[in-house]
């Protein structure tokens, strides 16, 4: 596959997102949050099962409809998550609380690719020499061998995500409602259309880059690992350090804030840091360069839990509508990615690199500026 074809795997997860944010917002006016959640996890297990039948037909298209599946129930989890854990305290701390969110996150991120690392890509390299020198018939035997790993550890988790589905709807979990008028801190009765919101939109656009940036980070390092002379043995466990910078991310954050530093400032100072360390990884070559761009994670770790609460803050009953619009910006992750590999295809895998350095940019903007604009105005009302 060229570098383009193969983030159709990271496109066709991300833009479910985009696809299925507005439904979603729909769904959640019935279901509730705690329901909604429960909803999201079993739709995700029907996706991870539909791994089984790609694995046994070797099938890219159906892998990748699996994929969407699951993009799928993530995305009505994540929009009952996301403001659920917003709304369930102080409007000031609740960087703090997606940070401990995005701990569970990381250190998932982290198990994940080293657990599959280790089964599906076991003998890698070795499985890679063999398919090149093969026959037609003995190249397709060990492409088959090599599907059929897959079916084994997404099948356990299917049934880990049904387990959890039923835990969450029959929980004690309080159902908690959008925010009042008055805990927001701004009167929404004259509002009659979230396009009047305008830091909730350019939180949406802020968010649809920083979910590119982040997923071309960890999607991309193993193979610019590779491409800087690594062996796929070892290349394998770099998406697991970008994770382990980020886990790094989100201690510091519950560490700090809002005690020490707040949620705003932290925004303000991650695109700066991955401005430096995107530059330092441009300008190196070999482990450092790859160095630089798993400490992405670190950089990108708390861009997430900082501008959702910015980006919803005084929406009132319009809250879960403008959770929705953020969870579409999700799909940045889907359109970025193909454009760095498409760059990648052009130029190199380490000249693609160029295109987070306005994403972080516009970051800093609207931790700068733009969180603010139409708050200003009502407040001085």
């Amino acid at each position: 596959m060229s570098n383009r074809s193969s983030y159709l795997v990271a496109f066709a997860f991300y833009i479910s997102y985009a696809v299925m944010a507005m439904p979603s917002a729909s769904i959640l006016k019935f279901t509730g949050y705690k329901k909604g959640m429960s909803l999201g996890l079993s739709i995700m297990a029907a996706g991870a099962a539909i791994f089984i039948p790609a694995a046994i037909a070797r099938s890219y298209s159906l892998f990748l409809s699996g994929l969407f599946v699951l993009g799928t129930g993530m995305t009505i989890l994540q929009t009952a998550a996301n403001p659920y854990i917003t709304i369930l305290g102080p409007i000031e701390s609740a960087a703090k609380r997606m940070s401990m969110m995005g701990i569970c996150n990381a250190i998932a991120s982290i198990i994940g690719p080293l657990m599959l690392g280790a089964t599906i890509l076991e003998n890698a390299d070795d499985i890679k020499a063999q398919a090149e020198h093969a026959s037609a018939l003995q190249k397709a035997d060990i492409l088959n061998n090599l599907s059929h790993r897959v079916i084994l550890p997404y099948s356990i988790m299917a049934l880990v995500l049904i387990f959890l589905a039923i835990i969450i709807f029959f929980s004690s979990l309080p159902d908690m409602d959008d925010y009042s008028e008055e805990e927001s801190g701004l009167a929404t009765n004259n509002k009659t259309s979230i396009f009047q919101f305008p830091h909730l939109l350019l939180g949406v656009l802020t968010l649809f880059l920083y979910v590119g940036v982040e997923v071309i980070a960890g999607d991309s390092i193993v193979n610019y690992g590779a491409s800087q002379g690594m062996p796929l043995s070892s290349a394998k466990f770099f998406a697991s350090c970008t994770q382990a910078c980020m886990l790094a991310g989100y201690m510091i954050g519950i560490a700090v804030m809002p005690k020490y530093i707040s949620q705003k400032k932290v925004l303000k100072i991650s695109p700066l840091l991955g401005l430096l360390f995107v530059f330092i990884a441009l300008s190196t070559k070999g482990f450092v360069s790859v160095a630089f761009i798993a400490l992405l994670g670190l950089a990108n770790s708390l861009v997430w839990p900082a501008i959702w609460p910015l980006a919803i803050n005084g929406l009132g009953r319009f809250t879960k509508i403008g959770s929705s619009f953020l969870i579409i910006a999700i799909g940045g992750g889907a359109l970025l990615p193909l454009l760095y590999g498409w760059l990648a295809d052009v130029f190199t895998l380490q000249h693609a690199y160029w295109i987070v350095v306005p994403c972080y940019i516009c970051i800093w903007y609207y931790a700068k500026k733009g969180h603010k604009i139409g708050l200003e105005l009502k407040d001085s009302k």
